[in-house]
C-alpha cells in the first residue's frame, strides 16, 4: 500500500472532458512532477485534489484512509497547494500572510466547541501561531522579512511565504502549481533547494511544471500529461529519454529534446 493512492479521478466541465480517468501511487516523502501542455487538465488535478474543484468520480487515500470525495465544500486539510501567483495578500505582512489561515482555523474550531472567552483565547492562539509562523519563515531563510510587505519582496521571497504560509497548517501533501513560473534561473535555483530542503524534512510533493530542467532536478518521478490521462510515467532518465512519439514532440516543443 502506498502512502497516497490516487485512484480513477475524473472531471468534466458541461461536455468538456478534462479529466480521464488519473491514477498514481506515491510514496512517503516522494516528488513527483506533473508535465503536459497547457490546457491538459494539470492544475484542475491540483485542485480536485485541494476539493477546490469537485471530482465528478474517483477516490484518494491516504495511508489507507480514505480522504475524497467528501461532502464539504472546504479546502482539503490534507494537501496544501501553493499557486502559481503565490496568492499573498497585499496589505498583510509576510507574517500576517501565514498566521491568518492558522487564525481563522482556531476561531472555526472555538466556535464550534462552543469555548468561553473566544476573545482572550483567540489572542494567544494568535501569539503562539506567530511564533510558529517566524519559525517557518526562519527556517526557509526569511526570518528578516517577517514584517515585509509582498511589494517589498522578490518573486523567490513571495514563493517562500506562500510555502510557508501551507507549511504552517501541517499538510501531509504539498501540491505546487508552477512554482518556477516567472522567476529568473538564480531564483529558480534558490527555490530548487528549498524543495529539496522539505524533502529531506520528508514532505511529499506533488509539483506541476513547464520548466523541465527543474524537473530534471527535483523529481522522483515525472508524469507526462496528455489530454487529461497519463500517456507516460517514470523516473526523470526514463523520461528524457522515452521514445514515445507524444511525449517527445512536447519535449522538442520544450527546447528540452536531447
Amino acid at each position: 500500500m502506498s502512502y497516497l493512492e490516487i485512484k480513477d479521478i475524473y472531471k468534466s466541465f458541461d461536455d468538456l472532458k478534462v479529466l480521464n480517468g488519473i491514477s498514481m501511487n506515491i510514496e512517503k516523502g516522494e516528488i513527483i512532477t506533473i508535465i503536459g501542455s497547457s490546457g491538459n487538465g494539470k492544475t484542475t488535478f491540483l485542485r480536485c485534489l485541494n476539493n477546490l474543484e469537485s471530482m465528478d468520480s474517483g477516490e484518494v487515500y491516504l495511508n489507507g484512509n480514505k480522504i475524497l470525495p467528501i461532502k464539504e465544500k472546504l479546502n482539503n486539510k490534507y494537501f496544501g497547494l501553493i499557486f502559481q501567483g503565490y496568492n499573498l495578500f497585499p496589505q498583510y505582512s509576510a507574517i500576517e500572510n501565514i498566521t491568518l489561515p492558522m487564525d481563522l482555523k482556531a476561531k472555526k474550531a472555538l466556535k464550534e466547541n462552543k469555548e468561553k472567552n473566544i476573545r482572550a483565547k483567540l489572542k494567544m492562539i494568535h501569539d503562539e501561531n506567530t511564533l510558529k509562523g517566524t519559525e517557518i519563515l526562519t527556517s526557509l531563510g526569511l526570518g528578516d522579512k517577517a514584517y515585509y510587505y509582498p511589494h517589498q519582496l522578490s518573486g523567490g521571497q513571495c514563493q517562500r511565504v506562500a510555502i510557508a504560509r501551507a507549511l504552517a497548517l501541517k499538510p501531509d501533501v504539498l501540491c505546487f502549481d508552477e512554482p518556477t513560473s516567472a522567476l529568473d534561473p538564480r531564483i529558480t535555483k534558490e527555490v530548487s533547494k528549498v524543495i529539496k530542503t522539505l524533502k529531506k524534512n520528508g514532505y511529499t510533493m506533488i509539483i506541476v511544471t513547464h520548466d523541465m530542467d527543474f524537473a530534471k532536478i527535483v523529481s522522483d518521478r515525472i508524469y507526462f500529461m496528455h489530454k487529461g490521462v497519463i500517456e507516460v510515467s517514470g523516473t526523470p532518465k526514463e523520461i528524457f529519454e522515452s521514445k514515445n512519439d507524444l511525449l517527445k514532440e512536447f519535449l522538442g516543443s520544450n527546447g528540452s529534446e536531447e
